[in-house]
């Protein structure tokens, strides 16, 4: 494993090998499938500490089942089946094993325009598919876009995922209060609009796109009142029909009391940034990437391009086809990920609804 001893308690079929990730909500460990020889990646989770980490267990679980055989999701093998309910307490999720993930390519490589090209086609392909089954991502950032060594990528952690039309739950209340790391969010999530849309992951989109373009966060706010700042700085103070998008009067006067910014020259900023020069020298920016990059950064969410629409766009026409860019054939509805949860948020309610999902999930691979 790591030199930072992490005990995993799995099935013997699989020997464990190094620690790969660490965050808030898990250890992600790379490990080896001894029947088959096959690398994976294994997340585990303690999730009955608080409440919060249940509820993104369970929306991680349903979602990673529920999108499992696309090429730009991370592929989910199996959870491992509990031994009994007693000794139940970590969750160990086997997923697909990818070496790196854009935040290190960004911060350690020279990406090329045609890397930049394909990297954005393919997490407009998935968010295509995430979006079409009435799912909002809303934590898209680097870190959770996966690369392997083909630059193949795969989009990674459903745990603040939403589905379109879910109310404000006490459930949503509490997910809510983390969503999407600051730099990647749309301003519309930090203007109090608790009703927002798919366009909240276009947004993140288009930070990471400007990002690739840059090597470094076009939007790295201090606090939630500076990342409005600089998106102004960037964007220009909404006023006019931008403006009126924003429904809470309190943001809308918040907006007005700011300085009036003008917006910047885009093809400008990016191509004379001191961060871009240091970084790759006078090559020339793409126009169409910088067009699509504006189209996706868009303050309104309503005239933010949508994923199946930026697939379409001239910058990725390399790439586009249509008839391989699928849609799903359910859209999930407004309760599927909180069902039997969203009544009772007691850990010990949440912990025996988890156990039963597991136990089902698994029973129906056995059969």
């Amino acid at each position: 494993m790591s030199s930072r001893k992490v005990v995993f308690n799995i099935s013997r079929s699989y020997e464990t090998k190094q620690v790969l990730g660490e965050g808030a909500y898990g250890v992600v460990a790379s490990a080896v499938h001894k029947p088959t020889g096959l690398t994976v990646a294994i997340k585990k989770i303690e999730p009955f500490s608080k409440t919060i980490v249940c509820l993104r267990t369970i929306r991680e679980l349903h979602l990673l089942n529920f999108f499992r055989n696309h090429e730009n999701i991370i592929g989910f093998y199996d959870v491992q089946r509990p031994k009994d309910f007693e000794s139940f307490n970590e969750v160990y999720l086997i997923q697909e094993y990818m070496p790196t993930d854009l935040h290190k390519l960004i911060h350690s490589s020279d990406i090329s325009d045609q890397h930049i090209q394909y990297f954005v086609y393919q997490i407009l392909r998935g968010l295509k598919t995430i979006h079409s089954a009435n799912v909002i991502h809303r934590d898209l950032k680097p870190s959770n876009v996966l690369v392997n060594y083909n630059c193949d990528v795969k989009i990674c952690d459903f745990g603040l995922a939403r589905i379109m039309g879910s109310t404000m739950s006490p459930l949503e209340s509490k997910l809510t209060e983390y969503v999407a790391t600051r730099w990647y969010r749309a301003p519309e999530i930090m203007l109090s609009q608790s009703m927002y849309t798919t366009a909240v992951d276009l947004w993140s989109v288009g930070c990471m796109m400007a990002e690739l373009f840059l090597g470094y966060p076009l939007f790295p706010g201090k606090d939630y009142k500076h990342q409005l700042l600089l998106i102004f700085q960037y964007l220009g103070t909404p006023d006019g029909e931008d403006l009126e998008c924003v429904k809470s009067p309190r943001a809308r006067d918040y907006i007005n009391s700011l300085p009036r910014q003008k917006p910047v020259d885009v093809r400008s900023y990016f191509q004379n940034h001191p961060r871009r020069i240091q970084r790759f020298g006078s090559e020339l920016i793409n126009a169409q990437g910088l067009d699509l990059m504006t189209r996706l950064l868009t303050f309104d969410p309503a005239k933010r391009i949508s994923a199946t629409d930026a697939l379409a766009h001239p910058y990725l026409e390399q790439y586009h086809d249509p008839s391989d860019e699928p849609i799903t054939k359910v859209k999930l509805e407004p309760d599927y990920l909180d069902q039997k949860s969203k009544q009772d948020l007691s850990i010990d309610s949440l912990k025996t609804y988890l156990y039963e999902e597991i136990l089902e999930m698994t029973r129906s691979r056995l059969n």
